[in-house]
């Protein structure tokens, strides 16, 4: 009798145990449960201790409403050019509705890859190689768009779409790597061809400039030349000017003592060159003296007015002037050229006391 009522009670306390443990439910943070009664769905349990009536309802199906990542397997896609490359990527997504992704869609997980799966192969397909080599954000943004409307019955939301790799076949990437050579030497080339074309065009300008700026100098030269060619004619008009009021002035003698004066000045520049080692004297050479001596004895007889006559004997018994004498013969460097006689002075200047010499 005893032993019955001991394990009548073990049998009460056990199924105590088991009403405790079916009715009382901890759902961990992050996930949540669905509760279904005889097979049909009633509610939510949320994280934290919840009560459910044991034996009548039960747990239906557990979701973590948390981000979760799904890797798409590698597959090849052909692109529009008929090329061929090997594409995988990953899906961020969250479960926004949890009795939708639990009723509504069976194996969220493998429904998101498939449906990743086969638009990845139709916006690839749309593409050019080239293209879908470099527009991986383009793809990323058609497929997120495709998912995120494709899963919105499913009470998921499909946050990001990533393709991480997209490989052609190594046949092609060595077409390619010899194409980027090609296309780069064409490059090269053509640059170095502009920088000669920019080189000629700069040396080309520097010559027109340096032409220009030669042609103006000699223009400006020119105009200087004749600038001096028009003082210089100016200055042997007045010179001549001066010549002829002179003669004007002391008549034939004036000019003889001119004439006299350059002829003196030409032949001592003719004595004076190094390079002379004989000199040749003319034989007017003494009838120069005279000429000379004589325009001097016409300067020292001529008074303040410029009175006198020329050629003519003054009056008052003054001196005549020296009748030129003959020539000599010429005679070489090594002989001195016979001077000329010097003229005597005047016994009485008829015109008053002028100074000698003056």
């Amino acid at each position: 009798m005893y032993g019955t009522v001991i394990v009548i009670w073990i049998i009460i306390l056990i199924l105590v145990v088991v009403t405790l443990y079916a009715g009382v439910k901890t759902v961990p943070q992050g996930q949540v449960w669905t509760v279904e009664r005889f097979g049909a769905y009633t509610r939510m349990l949320e994280p934290g201790l919840q009560f459910v009536l044991p034996f009548i309802d039960q747990i239906g199906r557990k979701l973590n409403v948390q981000e979760q990542v799904v890797e798409i397997p590698e597959q090849s896609v052909i692109t529009r050019d008929n090329a061929s490359v090997a594409v995988d990527g990953i899906i961020y997504f969250r479960v926004m509705e949890p009795e939708k992704a639990a009723y509504q869609v069976q194996s969220l997980e493998l429904a998101l890859t498939s449906l990743a799966m086969t638009n990845i192969r139709a916006v690839i397909g749309e593409m050019e190689l080239d293209a879908t080599l470099s527009s991986r954000e383009r793809i990323n943004s058609s497929l997120l768009a495709i998912l995120d409307g494709a899963t919105l019955p499913w009470g998921v939301k499909v946050n990001r779409v990533e393709i991480s790799k997209i490989e052609p076949p190594q046949n092609l990437i060595h077409a390619m790597n010899l194409q980027m050579t090609a296309e780069r030497e064409r490059r090269a080339v053509v640059a170095r061809a502009d920088g000669e074309r920019e080189a000629a065009i700069k040396r080309a300008e520097g010559e027109k400039q340096a032409l220009i700026l030669a042609a103006e100098g000699r223009q400006q030269a020119a105009v200087r030349d004749a600038e001096a060619r028009v003082a210089l004619a100016n200055a042997e008009a007045e010179a001549t000017r001066f010549v002829s009021e002179a003669a004007t002035a002391y008549g034939v003698e004036g000019l003889r003592y001119f004439v006299a004066n350059s002829y003196v000045k030409a032949f001592e520049s003719l004595a004076a060159a190094p390079n002379s080692r004989l000199v040749i004297v003319p034989m007017e050479a003494i009838g120069i003296a005279g000429g000379i001596a004589q325009a001097m004895e016409l300067l020292r007889g001529s008074g303040p007015a410029g009175s006198g006559s020329s050629g003519a004997e003054p009056s008052g018994g003054g001196a005549a002037l020296r009748p030129r004498p003959a020539s000599p013969p010429p005679v070489s460097s090594a002989s001195p050229a016979p001077a000329a006689p010097p003229p005597s002075p005047p016994s009485a200047a008829p015109w008053g006391n002028a100074p000698p010499g003056s």
